[in-house]
């Protein structure tokens, strides 16, 4: 990392704070947890001091990433920071569902980023895997396009909880919130302005339960 006499006071103060955000939290701040914490003016600003920082070397950004910052030693190299990665493999559709995600292809999604979770999380769920949101149908659940689900790969769910549901008919995926009603499924939105989706029991395949979400902002 270079020599911190090079950074102005508020790109140091940032510098700290991201440095105890990921010892604390085991994950890199989002961008509005850098302005509320180091109680900048705007995100603009922050993201700013973060293109400065980049720039010199002290940091990395994934920009598609909600919490896309690395810390860079010296050499350039991420700093070790104890954070475990999930693959991202693919996509999910919040809305009306569309053929955007299969767990059958998730080993071979080689071209998709990874995220950074908690290194409890993945102690406490084993095997995760990791879906960017595409469409609001959840946004009354504070996730929104853009946004990023890491999920626990399981075929069952209880009611009112956030599944990946796979609709085997239609061959399609979709986000929702499940509820399981005599021999049908609803697959319910998080959002006033949306109807939920029914289906029979059989054609409803759980493909994994919500157990983080990474906000963009």
């Amino acid at each position: 990392m270079p020599p911190l006499k090079s950074l102005r006071p508020r790109q140091k103060r940032i510098l700290e704070y991201i440095e105890r955000f990921m010892d604390e939290n085991g994950i890199p701040p989002t961008v509005r947890d850098i302005q509320k914490g180091c109680d900048i003016s705007s995100t603009s600003v922050v993201d700013y001091n973060l293109r400065l920082m980049e720039r010199d070397g002290y940091l990395k950004r994934r920009s598609e990433v909600a919490r896309g910052i690395e810390l860079l030693d010296e050499t350039g190299q991420p700093v070790a920071n104890g954070a475990v990665r999930v693959q991202i493999v693919g996509y999910i559709a919040a809305g009306e569902p569309i053929p955007a995600f299969s767990t059958e292809g998730a080993s071979a999604a080689v071209e998709f980023d990874t995220v950074e979770v908690r290194p409890d999380l993945k102690k406490k769920h084993g095997t995760l895997f990791a879906l960017t949101v595409k469409g609001t149908s959840m946004i009354d659940a504070l996730i929104d396009d853009g946004d990023v689900v890491v999920v626990k790969p399981t075929n069952t769910a209880r009611n009112g909880e956030m599944v990946v549901a796979w609709l085997r008919e239609e061959e399609e995926a979709t986000l929702k919130k499940f509820y399981r009603e005599g021999s049908q499924v609803r697959l319910q939105p998080a959002n006033s302005t949306m109807e939920p989706i029914y289906a029979d029991a059989g054609n409803v395949e759980i493909r994994g339960r919500v157990v983080e979400v990474l906000r963009q902002y």
